[in-house]
């Protein structure tokens, strides 16, 4: 296989699953997903997310591509407009979904190696699994801030 062809697999291939968990993504019934239930729920070797802020999350979470800020129907991931009691229970479940479809996209990446079985493929297979990373280490540092905010919110005066 030449190396044109093993880029245009790729690139194939890793489109296909984009969009295919781009659909998932939106399709997926919001009530399904509770921020406080295993697997979402905060584990305590996370520690509130400080467990993120070592791995300086801070300084580049804000870098990283936001699809909701290029497509027009996909909840957009800024607080403005979300701090009431109902924006942040969906902002919360926004962020279990998209957790989801990222664990997705990084299991999906190993299948990627059959159709390209050479170093190349290898590389590219293990690069995209790891790219997705960053973006669960975000939902998993948002989310005990969010629950803290919604739990303010919640709690009596």
């Amino acid at each position: 296989m030449s190396f044109l062809n093993q880029l245009t697999t790729v690139i194939k291939y890793i489109a296909l699953i984009g969009i295919l968990a781009h659909i998932l993504g939106e399709a997926l019934p919001r009530k399904w997903f509770h921020w406080d239930r295993f697997p979402y729920r905060t584990f305590s070797w996370e520690r509130e997310g400080r467990v993120y802020e070592a791995m300086g999350i801070r300084r580049w979470k804000d870098r990283l591509p936001d699809k909701s800020k290029h497509t027009k129907k996909t909840f957009t991931k800024q607080m403005k407009g979300h701090d009431s009691i109902d924006g942040l229970v969906r902002f919360l479940q926004e962020t279990c979904v998209a957790e989801l479809v990222h664990w997705c996209l990084l299991l999906l990446s190993f299948p990627l190696y059959s159709y390209v079985p050479t170093g190349f493929g290898a590389a590219v297979t293990v690069l995209y699994a790891l790219s997705n990373l960053p973006f669960i280490f975000i939902q998993r540092y948002n989310r005990p801030r969010l629950q803290r905010l919604l739990n303010r919110k919640l709690s009596p005066q």
